[in-house]
């Protein structure tokens, strides 16, 4: 698909009502469950290595949902990056946790915001950004003429992106130096020499140690966010819990620890198709279970 023809359908999509496009995003999230083997068998894999549900007939529902969650995920990233910001504000009906963030705020060394593959992760650091100057870390997307797309949905409020690489991990020094926010995707599978072992639902996954570095060095507050998808389109439920770190210990192992809490309270919106468990290139594979 060109660039001109992928604009013009993604803005006609970002035209639909919200309830719209969730309910052609389950069936999407369906179709290509039924269609990618590998998308599916590592759907049902994750799900069941988490040890979320008491039974079979459980496990059945919530793997239903799950997929059609995730396809719900895609077919809103038009709206959301298409419509107005204030209309997608208005969406947000509550933020759980707000003072939290206000907290932080007040003391003035900076938050970094930890969001995971649950839910709505774009609206999260789009609702943060009306409150703060946010710094978010992301990857080009590999087909170059989609990055134009990507930041003009992402980038607005206070909001902008750095690439992860080494000259995005300065500008997040230099947000949090200035008191200002960042966020994170801490359960984004990091590569070689940036992160560590630790466990993740009972299985090891190699976990970033970029949070831990910028948290410890800048006295930074560190918030736990995510955005719980509410049914039929009606919007959107913001989270916030804050993370307190012993840096004597492993802080990717309490990251993680927080990041299952936080999915326990919505299972079904967590990206279990993610390869959460993935080995990166030139690290060594990980013990059988992480020493505590």
């Amino acid at each position: 698909m060109s660039a001109f023809l992928f604009n013009t359908f993604f803005r006609l999509l970002a035209l639909l009502p919200l309830d719209i496009l969730h309910g052609f995003g389950a069936l999407l999230g369906r179709l290509t469950y039924a269609a990618s083997a590998q998308y599916a068998a590592r759907t049902r894999e994750n799900l069941r290595q988490a040890g979320l549900t008491a039974d079979e007939a459980q496990y059945r529902d919530m793997l239903s949902a799950t997929i059609a969650e995730a396809g719900k995920g895609i077919a809103e990233l038009p709206w959301i990056w298409g419509r107005p910001y204030d209309e997608v504000l208005g969406r947000v009906r509550e933020c759980v946790g707000l003072e939290h963030i206000i907290a932080a705020q007040q003391h003035g060394k900076g938050i970094i915001f930890l969001t995971p593959h649950l839910g709505c992760f774009e609206v999260s650091a789009l609702y943060a950004a009306q409150r703060v100057p946010i710094t978010v870390l992301y990857r080009p997307p590999k087909l170059r003429w989609l990055e134009g797309v990507m930041r003009g949905g992402r980038e607005r409020g206070q909001a902008s992106l750095a690439k992860a690489d080494v000259g995005g991990v300065r500008l997040l020094y230099k947000a949090l130096k200035r008191g200002e926010a960042i966020g994170l995707l801490p359960d984004q599978v990091p590569s070689r020499g940036e992160g560590e072992w630790a466990e993740f639902f009972g299985r090891p996954a190699y976990t970033m140690t970029l949070a831990g570095r910028l948290a410890e060095s800048s006295g930074a507050t560190v918030l736990i966010a995510y955005s719980e998808r509410l049914p039929r389109g009606q919007g959107y439920v913001i989270h916030v819990e804050p993370l307190q770190l012993d840096f004597a210990a492993s802080v990717p192992q309490q990251v993680n620890a927080a990041l299952e809490r936080a999915i326990r309270a919505c299972p079904a919106q967590y990206l279990w198709s993610y390869n959460r468990y993935k080995i990166p290139r030139g690290v060594n594979a990980p013990e059988a279970r992480i020493e505590e």
